[in-house]
Formats: structure tokens, C-alpha cells, sequence
């Protein structure tokens, strides 16, 4: 999941060197250096969601794929601060011509970006590329904002079962010559070009393997892969064909880049702490241990940055499962939640994050800071609210009902407090763990297990695609955008006036208006008690002394993977 983090308080503040302190890198770049060389060491509790640019929807792995190996079209620029919410050309050799009527977007490539193997990236490589987006049925899990954009009622079914003997048969994307890629919209859009840099750039179609393609993803980045063992480790060399003269944007310092897979968290902390890894690849946080050492101690604390990422923690409530299909049984669990020992779960309120009220966090235009339909400033459960619910739908003494959880990292913890919590009122809850790599794509993203496992509670971390109320709420609650596997709207919410808001709020050009509109949409979703927020999120990082160029990337709330190097050259 992408995130838009709060790079810091001030422009010109964000832009300088900064001396390493706590926090530095959410103020400036720490280290900065041109030194090339080196290995540099990520460590991480998980596998990649994917490695497959199409599949990849983690705010981590997109900042992964963005840095070393995937171009697109536009790319948000490698700049602290406000400056790395803007778009910059990246294979693109300029910011697209746009018609008057806002609907045909044109893009011409720059020469001399290719593929690892030599060969040179065309307009048809970038509409397959996209095109690939629509093979749900093969390739799900990604971001489907494009889908929704370019379908226009034709029902493209991905290139895999394309009748155009080329596999170019989607219309709305047009390849007049090898260089130029022009976007058809039925609709004027206006984050449109938000969703570009979420897409895979170019995919070779000789190369691709569909299912399998995340085994070894082709680069046009500066690197490649040379060996990706899940559960154990991916490492990464140079890509001699990449053109450092075509990318500003990226840095490329080390000659390797590795990462060491299904860490347990306590021991990925230790590593980083001793100095055996550079930095965590999750960028979410070290635990409670890790946390304890770093803040009592200030040789640590110098190197450790906790911004707030834009991310919300959250638990969704299934209106498909009994009894949560009926709205009071939701509200019961609402009003019975202790946000505290939640936010305690996450590392309280220095290392966690702010108690969470709604579903827009305070980076994104439309926030409501006095919207508390539930009373969380209360600071402790309604028990006798939740008790009122309880009797309104029929269940006085309370019921059974299942969390679903990653088994990693915070999240059992944060699950284990709303467990005590609801028991309070007699909700008996119970814990099921699931693999972390495959939870949101396949496990709470697919209605049917949710269905077939009795999922009524799942835990939830989100932030934003892009930074809009579009990017962020969109595709949490929007019912025509329900899908059978990869799904994100987990309480699989479809209500029409939400839905017809959304319509108004996408095709809305003006900012303040579309703002307006966000902050209505969101108050009606919390009404529906689907959503049960309780963090916006802070994550304390801890980085290697060595690295250099580090400062808080705007775009995702984290460090910019592309922009590192390591100062000893090891």
C-alpha cells in the first residue's frame, strides 16, 4: 500500500543538510554523498506482496520497485520535503501534451531507455505493460485504478486472453509510432496522471511469464536481478543498459542491493541495531524492544527518524458475516474498542502514533479533526453504548466472531487488545493469523475466504496511492470496485449515496470543492461503523550510520530507497 508522510514543517527547512539527530531526516538529507559502492542491506519480517510491478501494491515494495528497478512514465521526483509530492517525466522526455476537454493525454519517450538485456523500451512495451493490468483472473493484487479508467465498457480481458494478434487490443490506449503512448479517457479524471507512476512501466512481452514473472521481472531500472530465493533473500547487481544520463531522478550509489527475507521482527531490530543490516524494508517500525532501546538511548536515538507516514491503522468490519450484517452489531464493537491499549499495541503515542477518529488522516485534504461519531477523545470504551447495540441487534449477551491478522510485526498484539476489549461486553473473539505476504491479496482480498472463513473483524493498515482523497478512500469503500481477489474494500461497503458522491468527487477539477466532497464522503462512511480507525500513524526507524542521502520521502512516508548509498563502501 502507498503512503503520502508528512515530510516535515517547512519547504526550505526539508532541501539543506541536516546533521544526524533524531528526526533529521524528516527535516533534510542526512549524509549527503555522491560516493558510490558498496552493498546495501535491507532486512525484512516478510516476503515482497510481489516483485511483479503489476502486482505490487505494499508502499515498501513500490518504493522498492521505483528505485531500483521499474520506470514508468512520471515518477513522484527523489526530493525531501513538498518537492517529492511532485511528478516528474521518468521514461516520459516531458509532462504529457493535454487536450482541452482534459480526456487524450500524449507522451513521448525519451531515447535510450532499454530493457536489462539491451533492448530498446517502445510504446507497445509500455501499453502491454498496462494492458497486464486487467488479467485479474492471473495477475491480481495490484493497484486497479487504471482498469477503472481505460476499460470504458469494453471488457478487456488482459493480453493473456487478447484476440489482437499482437496483444494490443486495449483501445483507450493508442501506440502511433514506437515512441508515442496516448491515453483515451471516456471521462476527464483529474488525479489521472497520479495513477501512472503506480503502474508497471514496461514489460517485454517475450519475456513475460505471467503468474511466474515476479520470479525475475525484467529491469529498466539501474539494477536487476540476480537471485530472488523467497523466504530467504533477494539481491540485486547493476543493470549495465540502464543510461544514467536518461534518469536524474535516481541516484544508483551501491553495486548490490540485498534483502534478507522472514526475519523474525526482534532479531531484524538487533541486526539493525548492531550495525549487520542497513535498514528495515517495511519501513513500519521496529518493536516494542527495539523502541525501548532506541529512545533511552542517545548514541541510538541520533539515528532514528519517527514520521508521521500518512498511514492509517485500522480494523474493518464485514457487512457480508453475521452478525455484522446488521449495523448495530457493528456499532456494539465500536463503542466497546479501548483506542488506547490499541494505540499501546502500536507503540503509544510517541512511537505509534494519534489516536484516529475517521477515515481521512490529517495529510489529506478533506480531514476532519472533529469528526468522533464514536467518541474516541473519550479516551476509554462506552461500555453501556456497546451494550445498547448489543440489545438493538438482537445479541444482549454478546456473540463469536473471528479477527483475521498478519502473523507479523505489531498486529497480533493490536488484535489481542480488541479481543480483551470486546470481551468486556461479551463479544468472544477469535484470533486467526495469516501469512503476512499473502493477507491483504488473497486472504482478507478475497470475499469468498473472508465468507468461508467467518471473518467479521480485520485488521488494516492503509495510506494513500496517491495524495487526494480520491488516492486515499476511493478503493477502500467504493462497491463497484469490490473484486474477487486483491479486493481492498474489505467490509465490502456498497452504498449508492457514497457511491455517488465518489462520482461527483473524482470528476471534481477544483481542489476545494473535491475536498468538500471527501470530508461528506467520509462521514458517511463512518456512519456505516465498517470502519473502525484508531492510529494515524507514526513509525520509528532506525537507520545504519552509514547510509547516506537518507531524508523522508513525502510521497510514501518513508525513507527514498533510491537515493542511498553507504558511506564506507562495503
Amino acid at each position: 500500500m502507498s503512503a503520502c508522510g508528512d515530510g516535515g514543517s517547512g519547504k526550505d527547512e526539508t532541501t539543506s543538510k541536516v546533521s544526524a539527530e533524531f528526526n533529521a531526516a524528516t527535516k533534510g538529507i542526512v549524509n549527503p554523498s555522491d560516493k558510490k559502492g558498496g552493498t546495501l542491506r535491507f532486512g525484512y519480517s516478510s516476503d515482497p506482496d510481489s516483485l511483479d510491478p503489476t502486482r505490487i501494491y505494499y508502499a515498501s515494495g513500490q518504493n522498492f520497485m521505483r528505485s531500483f528497478y521499474n520506470r514508468t512514465l512520471l515518477t513522484p521526483d527523489s526530493k525531501p520535503g513538498e518537492d517529492g509530492l511532485k511528478l516528474v517525466p521518468d521514461m516520459a522526455e516531458a509532462m504529457p501534451e493535454i487536450s482541452a476537454d482534459k480526456l487524450t493525454y500524449t507522451f513521448k519517450l525519451k531515447d535510450g531507455i532499454k530493457f536489462e538485456d539491451g533492448t530498446a523500451v517502445t510504446s507497445k512495451d509500455v501499453k502491454y505493460a498496462i494492458e497486464r493490468t486487467f488479467a485479474q483472473d492471473v495477475l491480481s493484487g495490484g493497484p486497479t485504478y487504471l482498469i477503472d479508467q481505460l476499460d470504458q465498457g469494453q471488457n478487456y480481458p488482459g493480453p493473456y486472453k487478447d484476440t489482437d494478434p499482437d496483444k494490443l487490443g486495449l483501445k483507450s490506449v493508442q501506440t502511433p509510432d514506437d515512441k508515442t503512448v496516448v491515453f483515451k479517457l471516456a471521462k476527464p479524471f483529474a488525479d489521472f496522471l497520479y495513477l501512472l507512476p503506480m503502474a508497471p512501466g514496461a514489460v517485454p512481452r517475450a519475456k513475460d511469464t505471467g503468474a511466474k514473472y515476479t520470479e525475475h521481472p525484467i529491469s529498466t531500472g539501474p539494477y536487476m536481478f540476480e537471485t530472488v530465493d523467497p523466504g530467504k533473500k533477494i539481491t540485486m547487481v547493476r543493470n549495465p543498459n540502464w543510461d544514467r544520463n536518461t534518469d536524474p531522478v535516481r541516484k544508483a550509489l551501491p553495486d548490490r542491493v540485498e534483502v534478507t527475507l522472514q526475519m523474525q521482527p526482534d532479531e531484524l531490530d538487533k541486526q539493525l541495531l548492531d550495525g549487520s543490516l542497513d535498514l528495515d524494508f517495511a519501513q513500519t517500525g521496529v518493536q516494542q524492544a527495539g523502541q525501548a532501546k532506541i529512545l533511552l538511548d542517545k548514541n541510538l536515538k541520533k539515528n532514528a527518524d519517527e514520521p508521521v507516514t500518512g498511514f492509517i491503522r485500522y480494523f474493518t468490519i464485514s457487512t457480508k458475516v453475521a452478525p455484522f450484517d446488521n449495523i448495530h452489531c457493528r456499532r456494539a464493537v465500536q463503542y466497546a474498542a479501548d483506542k488506547v491499549a490499541l494505540q499501546t499495541a502500536r507503540g503509544g503515542a510517541d512511537a505509534g502514533g494519534d489516536i484516529a477518529t475517521n477515515m481521512l488522516p490529517p495529510n489529506i485534504a478533506g480531514h476532519d479533526p472533529n469528526l468522533d461519531p464514536f467518541g474516541s477523545k473519550q479516551g476509554k470504551p462506552q461500555i453501556d453504548k456497546a451494550k445498547q447495540e448489543l440489545a438493538a441487534c438482537g445479541k444482549p449477551n454478546g456473540f463469536e466472531t473471528k479477527i483475521a491478522v498478519r502473523n507479523k510485526g505489531k498486529e497480533p498484539k493490536t488484535a489481542e487488545a480488541l479481543q480483551q476489549a470486546l470481551a468486556q461486553v461479551g463479544i468472544k473473539a477469535t484470533i486467526d493469523q495469516s501469512d503476512a505476504s499473502l493477507y491483504f491479496r488473497s486472504t482478507i482480498g478475497s470475499p469468498d475466504n473472508v465468507h468461508k472463513k467467518g471473518y467479521g473483524i480485520m485488521t488494516a493498515g492503509w495510506g494513500a496511492d496517491f495524495p487526494t482523497g480520491t488516492g486515499f478512500l476511493q478503493v477502500l469503500v467504493d462497491g463497484r470496485l469490490i473484486q474477487p481477489s486483491g479486493n481492498n474494500n474489505y467490509a465490502e461497503l456498497n452504498d449508492p449515496e457514497i457511491n455517488g458522491l465518489i462520482d461527483q468527487a473524482t470528476a471534481e477539477s477544483d481542489p476545494a470543492k473535491a475536498a468538500e466532497l471527501w470530508k461528506q464522503i467520509n462521514a458517511k462512511v463512518m456512519d456505516t461503523a465498517t470502519q473502525l480507525p484508531f492510529v494515524y500513524d507514526k513509525a520509528l526507524n532506525y537507520r545504519n550510520p552509514r547510509l547516506t542521502n537518507v531524508y523522508v520521502y513525502s510521497y510514501f512516508g518513508e525513507w527514498d530507497f533510491g537515493s542511498l548509498g553507504v558511506s564506507d563502501g562495503k
